[in-house]
Parts: structure tokens; C-alpha cells; sequence
């Protein structure tokens, strides 16, 4: 029976999708947008995944009563494909659930994030095999094509907390204490009940693309990519980044500080200074470990930095040198970005637009000329790139090294060979940069890196740029894009890779965003994600930062860092 068959009160909605819209339909009054969806898109409704409802980001079984505005997403946007992901997790965690048999399991974590797919790992009575997650895979599967209604229902927050405690998910349990809300909404399939922290599909029918496969002591769920997300893409991923996430979150899991609840049950015990004191001589002795490595090879002479957006970068290359100082080393740092071609010779996009992410934007012919003169004791005048004019400028002291000094250059290109293809490779020590968090939320809802590195852009963006949150969020996908084109193919080649995540930051940046976010408007193109943003830092206490030292990489977004940014 078609929806407009009913003998209801119609109300007129507004629809709109990619690639299609707007068109206005009349449907009876308490239509869900999972039925509007079907009669809009009857061949590819499951991808709609979520939608917008008057401009705000809703579920599909939220139903209609008055005249609306609606957009429908899918999972080549953000929230869309965030909403597929934690779905297939739900999914995965049922079948596993069910494969191990009651009593059998003792805990399943998600980690951490390898492309498109996310690493994971399985304890219990049972042996974590290719056959176990085969059987995992084929329970998948037969829930998926039984189209089951993921259930909602809503717990007072003490009860979902004894909820889980009974259930042995022990830190999602915890983390029910540090809740303000009265009530939380727990979901479920075919009895098997979870907590994750925003939108589901309606049902199973809707996580249809995934693999399983085994990896060292876990596994991985292959998922589709924002860029094909109907396929699944078997993309290559870093082992020298796996292995630092995998040594952080063993770190992080030591220290009990590998979830939310963790690191909030620190900040109420009042523990939050020994925490960051610690945190702190962490990071300094890794910086010092690489600084030594650095004098041990005997020849290095040019140490270069790369890294995505908000990684730290700056700071860090400071740091370094003051390590490298200490051991006798006289460092001089080089902003690549200083080598702009002037802007009338910048190359431009498929849209025209100045393209300053390419590595064709930069001098190449002028950086390794400066660098090898450097190196034979010439005399150099180092360039300042004017970014108001778009043009170099020549206005800072000429530059001459000695034998024991060190050139450290740092910019998004430096491990691409283009960038320093005239230096002497046994001259080179490259080092890969990015903030890789090994904190999630509790063990099936996990912590992308890129939001950690979007918070931290949000907030510098502010205090150093005057971009407001809404400006900054628009940007953040031509800048992800650019990292995946520019960045991450070479990430492999450095001689190491510097996690540069700090355990306590989200908890630190969360007063600083939480104000600029709540500045984005309702009907703003970026209101969803800032809400999405929003809801994510409630989960955390805010930390003081009267005990952040002046030489830590989060005062170069939060400010007070010795270094200039």
C-alpha cells in the first residue's frame, strides 16, 4: 500500500539528497523518513543512511508531523559515513556475541583506524583464528539480509551503568558515571544490547559491504571509503603507523588511560597534574630518543619533518632542536613554506583555484640549490614568504652552517624524494608526524585521529586566524583530501614515525571548542558536525591547565607555548 493511500493528514516535505532535489511531496503525518526514503528512492534507499530534518541530523525511523525540510545523506559524507561504521561495529559485535556463544567472550575493543579499515582485537574462551571470523563474517551476513530493526530503548543512566557492569563491559560501565544526562538510549539486535555514541540505521539490511581478516594478535573490519561507498576498498595502510598506534594504546591500556572514563576518573580524583607532568616526560624522552638517534648516524645533516594538518609539527621541530642542542648540535630550522613559488606562478586546481597543497607549489629547484650550497659553507639568503603578498621576500640575515650544524626542515611535503631528490640520501633523516589517538571513547565506540586533529584546528584556526568553527569545519575535507594525495603515500618511508597524540588534550581542548561550536547556527551546512562534535566532548571532564608546561605541542593550539605558531 503506498504510503499516500493511508487516510491520514498529509503534511508537505521538502526533500533534497545528492544528486537529486528539491521536490516537495505530500505524505501522511507520522511518516518516518525511512518510508519517505523508500518512496523517494526505491532502488537505492539504502543509502541514505541518515538525514537532516529542518537542519537538524535525525535518525531514519524519526518520524514526520509537521511540514519539514529534509536532506538525506549517504556514506560519501562525513556523518553519513560515520553512521555506516558504527552500525557495522554494532553488527560485527552481535555476530561475535553469537559465534563465541554465551559466556565465552570476555571483551571485544576497537581500536584504531588503518585506512579504511579498523583494527580490532577479541578475548575469550575461544581461539581467534581465521575460522572463528569466518564464521563471525557468514553470522554477519545472515543478520544483514534478515533486515532486522535495530532497537532503541532509554535507560536511566544509573541502570545502564549496572546494565553493562552485569553485561562485563567494564568501561562502558564507568563511563556512565561521568554522564550529565538522566536517561541514555541503549540499542539492540535481536537482544544483544550495546551504547554508541550517535546515529544507527534503521536495520541490519543497511550494513551490507564488510570483510574480515586476521592480523597479529586481532583483526581487521574492511569497510567501504567516503570516496566508493558502495565498495570495499583494499587499500594499502602503514605498518611503521600501526606499530605506533599499536605501542601507544598497549601504553595507554597499561596506564588504564585508554578510554574516556579513565582519563575521567584522573581529572575527579584530582590527579590531573601527575597526569600531565607524566605525559609530558613521556613525549620529552621520545623527542630525546630520535634527537640521539640523530647524532648516532654520524652524517645526518638535514633532518626533515611532514606531517598532516595539527599535528604539531611546529612545536615539535622545536623541540627536537632544543634535544639536538643539548647533545652539541647547532640546529637551524627552515619552513619550507618560505619556498612559495609568488602567486602569479602557483599552480591551479581542476576549478582554477590556487592549488597550495601540491608539491608543484613550492621552488624545488631553489630549496635543494639553497640546502646544497648550505652544506658546502656558502653563504645563503634564506627566503620569507609573504603570504599577504604572495611573494618571497628577502628581509632576515644570510645563513651560513658549520660542520656540526643541522638543517631542520619542516613542511606537508618533506617525505616526498621531489622535495630534496639533489640532497645525498645519507645525509637525509626523515621523521613522519601526526596525532594518532590512542584513547576511544569505551571499546566499541573509538576516537577518530582526524577528529582529534579537527578539534585542535578548530581552536588554533580561532586564536591565531580568527576563523570561526563553521569556516574551519567547511575547509577540513579539502584538507583531508590533500593529505590523503600529498601525505600518507609516503608515510612508510620515514626513517620514524612521532606520535604526537597527547592523552589528556581532548579534555583540555573541550572548553576552548565547545564555545565555537555552539556559535554554529542551526541552519548552517556545518550544524551537524559540529553537533556530532559537540556530543562527543560531553562525554569528557574539563582538565586544568595551569600545570601545561610552555613547551608542550597542545599550547600551540590552546596558546602559551614558548615556540611562535
Amino acid at each position: 500500500m503506498s504510503l499516500l493511500d493511508i487516510n491520514q493528514e498529509l503534511v508537505n516535505v521538502t526533500c533534497s539528497a545528492a544528486k537529486f532535489g528539491p521536490v516537495t511531496r505530500a505524505v501522511p503525518k507520522g511518516t518516518t523518513l525511512k518510508e519517505l526514503s523508500e518512496l523517494l528512492f526505491p532502488d537505492t534507499f539504502r543509502s541514505y543512511l541518515l538525514a537532516e530534518l529542518n537542519g537538524r541530523p535525525m535518525e531514519l525511523i524519526t518520524e514526520i508531523h509537521d511540514h519539514s525540510r529534509v536532506r538525506f545523506i549517504t556514506a560519501a559524507e562525513r556523518p553519513g559515513f560515520q553512521v555506516y561504521e558504527r552500525s557495522a561495529i554494532f553488527l560485527m559485535m552481535k555476530a561475535i556475541h553469537d559465534v563465541a556463544g554465551p559466556g565465552n567472550l570476555t571483551r571485544v575493543k576497537v581500536d584504531y583506524s588503518l585506512g579504511p579499515a579498523l583494527f580490532c582485537r577479541a578475548e575469550g574462551n575461544f581461539e581467534l583464528d581465521d575460522s572463528f571470523l569466518l564464521r563471525v563474517y557468514e553470522s554477519m551476513k545472515r543478520l544483514s539480509a534478515m533486515a532486522i530493526p535495530i532497537g532503541h530503548r532509554s535507560l536511566l543512566t544509573e541502570e545502564a551503568g549496572d546494565l553493562f557492569h552485569r553485561y562485563g563491559m567494564y568501561k562502558k560501565a564507568k563511563l556512565f558515571r561521568f554522564r550529565r544526562s538522566s536517561h541514555v538510549t541503549i540499542n539492540s539486535i535481536k537482544g544483544y544490547e550495546d551504547y554508541y555514541y550517535g546515529h544507527m540505521v534503521p536495520d541490519t539490511s543497511y550494513v551490507r559491504t564488510f570483510a574480515l581478516e586476521k592480523i597479529r594478535d586481532g583483526f581487521l573490519l574492511w569497510l567501504p571509503t567516503m570516496e566508493d561507498p558502495e565498495n570495499l576498498s583494499y587499500l594499502s595502510y602503514s605498518e611503521k603507523v600501526f606499530d605506533a598506534l599499536h605501542s601507544a594504546t598497549e601504553l595507554a591500556e597499561a596506564m588504564d588511560l585508554d578510554s574516556v572514563a579513565g582519563l575521567n576518573e584522573r581529572i575527579a580524583s584530582g590527579a590531573s597534574g601527575d597526569t600531565i607532568l607524566a605525559e609530558e616526560a613521556r613525549m620529552e624522552k621520545e623527542i630525546g630518543n630520535i634527537a640521539q638517534q640523530i647524532a648516532d648516524s654520524g652524517n645526518v645533516r638535514v633532518v626533515l619533518i611532514a606531517g598532516p594538518s595539527s599535528s604539531g609539527k611546529t612545536t615539535f621541530s622545536n623541540r627536537l632542536c632544543t634535544q639536538l642542542r643539548s647533545l652539541g648540535y647547532r640546529p637551524h630550522p627552515v619552513e619550507v613554506d618560505n619556498y612559495f613559488k609568488n602567486r602569479e606562478d602557483t599552480p591551479r586546481d581542476e576549478k582554477g583555484e590556487y592549488d597550495f597543497e601540491s608539491i608543484d607549489a613550492l621552488d624545488l629547484k631553489l630549496l635543494n640549490s639553497d640546502v646544497l650550497k648550505l652544506l658546502a659553507g656558502e653563504k645563503v639568503e634564506m627566503p620569507r614568504f609573504d603570504f599577504r603578498k604572495g611573494t618571497r621576500v628577502y628581509d632576515t640575515p644570510p645563513l651560513t652552517i658549520r660542520e656540526n650544524d643541522i638543517l631542520v626542515l619542516e613542511g606537508i611535503h618533506c617525505l616526498n624524494p621531489k622535495l630534496s631528490a639533489d640532497i645525498p640520501a645519507d645525509r637525509k633523516f626523515t621523521i613522519y608526524i601526526s596525532c594518532l589517538t590512542q584513547m576511544n571513547v569505551d571499546d566499541h565506540n573509538r576516537i577518530p585521529t582526524s577528529d582529534a586533529r579537527l578539534l585542535r584546528r578548530i581552536v588554533r584556526d580561532a586564536r591565531v586566524r580568527g576563523y570561526g568553527a563553521a569556516e574551519t569545519i567547511h575547509r577540513w575535507p579539502s584538507v583531508l583530501r590533500g593529505e590523503k594525495k600529498y601525505i600518507f603515500p609516503y608515510q612508510d618511508s620515514a626513517d620514524i614515525v612521532f606520535n604526537s597524540a597527547i592523552i589528556y588534550e581532548t579534555a583540555v581542548l573541550k572548553p576552548y571548542a565547545e564555545a565555537l561550536l555552539f556559535g554554529i547556527p542551526k541552519y548552517s551546512g556545518e550544524y551537524t558536525e559540529a553537533q556530532r562534535l559537540l556530543k562527543f566532548l560531553d562525554y569528557f571532564l574539563t582538565m586544568p591547565t595551569d600545570m601545561i608546561p610552555v613547551t608542550s605541542i597542545i599550547r600551540e593550539f590552546i596558546g602559551g607555548s614558548c615556540y611562535r605558531s
